[in-house]
């Protein structure tokens, strides 16, 4: 039995609220790229803001092809918090999500840009077949 049938992948119920309140309270770069990605913005792909997998809530997450999209700021810079993204991001590698970060910064100066980096890796997935 993998560990994603001992606990649901998606949705745990133990987070509902918290990423309700995470919601709620959006960074500035945040709410810049949701903008771009709600509605199907972003190539006419569907994503979901604050979504729960497994133990962990992502930023962003296309359900089509399996990719987190993640939004850092200046905590992520500590050494620690390094440590910490770098297990997260194995962890949802193991269960077969791709996951893509911004900084704050390259949000609030390019959201197209970032745009473009999400619509890229999209069509990276796509070529490999995937989901």
């Amino acid at each position: 039995m993998t560990s994603h049938d001992e606990q649901p992948f998606h949705y745990p119920s133990q987070t509902r609220s918290y990423r309700r309140e995470l919601r709620k309270n959006a960074t500035h770069a945040e709410r810049e790229l949701w903008q771009g990605l709600r509605n199907r913005n972003c190539g006419g792909y569907k994503f979901r803001r604050q979504h729960g997998l497994g133990p962990f809530i992502v930023d962003f997450y296309c359900p089509e092809f399996r990719l987190a999209v993640e939004v850092d700021g200046s905590v992520h810079d500590s050494p620690e918090r390094q440590r910490y993204d770098v297990d997260r991001t194995r962890y949802l590698a193991r269960e077969g999500v791709t996951v893509i970060r911004f900084t704050n910064a390259e949000v609030l100066s390019s959201v197209d840009q970032c745009m473009r980096s999400i619509l890229g890796t999209i069509a990276e997935l796509e070529g490999r077949g995937e989901p």
